[in-house]
């Protein structure tokens, strides 16, 4: 694969997980939460969506795929990822200077663009 294709790849894997971030924020809207952020970033880290209803923060990660060749989606999200997710949360908290809140990490999937939403998929971890 040529630079240019590689990078086209990219660009094109970026804006499918943009377009479905967007059809989860609008899931998460027309369930009655306040969509917060979206692609909020601590250094390295990245939350695709923090949504929020009530007392209850929702943190949002979002996987896509066009089949189930190589599992369901949300088998991508695997012990690393959770860490990094938990880290990134934790730096939201900590910079919002939220108290009183539950918070919960929800996995919202597209499989041939079917939207899954599992709440609670995970518990937060280090």
């Amino acid at each position: 694969m040529s630079c240019s294709a590689d990078r086209n790849y990219r660009q094109h894997t970026v804006h499918r997980g943009r377009r479905f971030e967007k059809q989860a924020a609008l899931f998460f809207e027309q369930q009655g939460y306040e969509v917060v952020e979206r692609n909020w970033q601590a250094s390295h880290l990245e939350i695709d969506l923090i949504v929020r209803k009530d007392d209850l923060i929702v943190f949002v990660e979002v996987k896509s795929s066009s089949g189930m060749k190589f599992g369901h989606p949300v088998e991508k999200v695997d012990r690393r990822k959770i860490i990094n997710l938990t880290k990134a949360a934790r730096q939201f908290v900590i910079e919002r200077d939220i108290s009183g809140c539950d918070l919960r990490f929800d996995i919202v999937t597209f499989v041939n663009g079917e939207l899954e939403h599992f709440p609670g998929a995970f518990e937060a971890t280090d």
